[in-house]
């Protein structure tokens, strides 16, 4: 294949005929292909994938990462255990393109490799590695490991997404019309791109950028001397880069530098556009910021023989089929911790990932209703928690390890490990509510409760990210009703939170699932019914056109 002159290798559909570069630090394309840690990638993932079915022409731009995010495995004692094991990609096709960066002043070579849309039904990617022979060792490990924990890896690693991205780019000769950021860790490009396009008014006309984080703090920032010394910004001075930035402080803010060099940007539900809007709105020039909301792409996600027989209103082999998804998933429950979950019992899965405001271990702050809630005679329930913490959060690995000794008390509670694709997928089917409660307004978007609806799961979850778009209490899920939460300190939020949580389970959901199993089934598929419809990626993919690529 010729890569000198790329073009995406299928015609594409008139509407989407505008040409796209989508730069992210992870996809989540496939179980096999392991460069993706948590909700970013799914997304992305799933992007590709829509585009690739819409026919749209469009490009993904990300990094091979070595090691991946990590391999969650076990100690001794059942705790987490963080290793890091080589990955080999037979299917990755080497490019032949090789070029160079420069990060701290020093050449570094820069090699990509494409994955076909034919291997996984996805649109074009390629994927850009720096370990090579031709590099020192340090340089060699930038791909090592996704989000690095070391203050200079990770600025490299946003060195290498965006600069080596958009020289990537120019060696295709692509010539994209647009730069898509998927979250702000490319931004980088933006500085090569300014020496192409000479002024930051030509740039905004081809940069666009999404944003998945709800709070300031959770922004990236770095010394900007640090960015410096680093070559971050390609030549220009700090005086120069704090004229065309308008960054006043010594901290680089990635996400402020891409919302003043972007032409347009969004947020991931029509909640997180609000609550982006307030949170920047004290800063001038920023670019005008829309909503769209995340979605997962059905095709891959959803499970056809659940939705089949719900489409010809069999309720027996409809039934069947859950309970069959269940069965199935709890095979891998009884391999992993010797426990054997029957698939006639409520099953409440908790899976993510792991990360304090999501609060994983949120059941358990009241122990006596947990006991209680386990140890239920008349109505039994079964919970599974899995989820990968960063390598490095210890308070959330501490979290994790927890809940694996509270786990060892119960025959019907169990943690799992390896929370990648393909677990994701199976807990999805294992689940009858699909428990998630994040802190109100801290979740951006929160998106595995859509596959979980494809699966036929139902959500049971606060009313944050995507949920308000979606759930209609007792309808097609189950939603805490909203408190006064401005005025509420952390720890008045948490203790209303678990009130109603425990509330609704022990007075709404237990006995609706085991007294009303017609009108159970009916929550099920009113929920499967609406997220095929609203929340597939193709309208997702089709909005980007619609809403921030015009």
């Amino acid at each position: 294949m010729d890569f000198k002159n790329f073009k995406v290798p299928y015609t594409s559909d008139d509407r989407y005929s505008k040409k796209v570069a989508y730069f992210s630090m992870e996809f989540a394309i496939h179980q096999p292909l392991k460069i993706y840690s948590g909700g970013l990638g799914f997304l992305s993932g799933s992007h590709l994938r829509s585009a690739y079915e819409l026919k749209q022409n469009l490009i993904g731009i990300g990094i091979l990462w070595k090691y991946g995010y990590y391999d969650q495995a076990r100690n001794q004692d059942q705790t987490l255990q963080v290793t890091w094991m080589e990955k080999i990609y037979s299917f990755l096709e080497d490019t032949g393109i090789k070029f160079q960066i420069i990060v701290h002043d020093v050449p570094v070579w820069v090699k990509a490799y494409y994955l076909n849309p034919e291997t996984f039904n996805s649109a074009p990617l390629f994927l850009l590695s720096t370990d090579l022979p031709e590099n020192d060792y340090v340089s060699q490990t930038i791909c090592h490991r996704l989000y690095d924990a070391n203050v200079s890896t990770k600025v490299a690693q946003f060195m290498l997404l965006g600069i080596g991205g958009a020289k990537l780019i120019d060696e295709l000769n692509f010539n994209p019309d647009l730069y898509h950021l998927n979250e702000a860790h490319g931004i980088s490009s933006a500085f090569y791109l300014l020496q192409k396009y000479k002024s930051v008014e030509k740039l905004k006309e081809h940069l666009v950028f999404t944003t998945h984080t709800p709070e300031e703090a959770g922004n990236e920032k770095h010394d900007i001397y640090l960015c410096q010394k680093m070559s971050y910004f390609c030549g220009f001075s700090i005086d120069e880069v704090r004229k065309l930035t308008g960054i006043e402080d010594d901290q680089f803010n990635h996400s402020l530098a891409a919302l003043r060099f972007a032409k347009m940007a969004n947020g991931v539900s029509k909640l997180h556009g609000k609550v982006s809007n307030e949170m920047w709105s004290k800063y001038s020039g920023i670019c005008p910021i829309t909503s769209i909301t995340n979605a997962q792409n059905w095709r891959y996600w959803a499970d056809k023989q659940l939705y089949a027989s719900m489409d010809e209103n069999n309720d027996w082999r409809f039934d069947d089929r859950k309970w069959y998804l269940k069965k199935r998933a709890f095979e891998i429950v009884a391999d992993q911790t010797g426990k054997l979950f029957n698939p006639s019992i409520l099953t409440i899965v908790w899976a993510r990932r792991f990360a304090g405001y999501k609060r994983a271990d949120f059941l358990s702050w009241d122990m006596e209703r947990f006991n209680a809630l386990v140890n239920n005679k008349k109505y039994p329930v079964q919970i599974i928690w899995a989820g990968k913490p960063y390598p490095v959060d210890y308070p959330a690995i501490t979290q994790f390890n927890n809940l694996v000794q509270l786990s060892k008390n119960y025959k019907n509670v169990a943690v799992l490990v390896g929370y990648e694709l393909a677990l994701s997928k199976r807990l999805k089917q294992a689940s009858d509510i699909w428990l998630n409660n994040p802190r109100v307004p801290r979740e951006a978007s929160g998106t595995s409760g859509m596959t979980a609806a494809m699966n036929g799961a139902i959500n049971f979850s606060t009313d944050d990210g995507w949920i308000p778009e979606f759930i209609n209490d007792g309808n097609n899920g189950f939603v805490v009703p909203q408190a006064d939460y401005r005025n509420m300190n952390v720890q008045e939020q948490d203790a209303y939170d678990l009130d109603k949580i425990y509330e609704m389970l022990e007075q709404q959901i237990l006995p609706l699932y085991y007294d009303q199993p017609d009108t159970w089934r009916q929550i099920r598929k009113n929920g499967m019914r609406d997220v095929r419809v609203q929340f597939d990626s193709n309208r997702m993919a089709h909005e980007y056109y619609e809403k921030l690529y015009k």
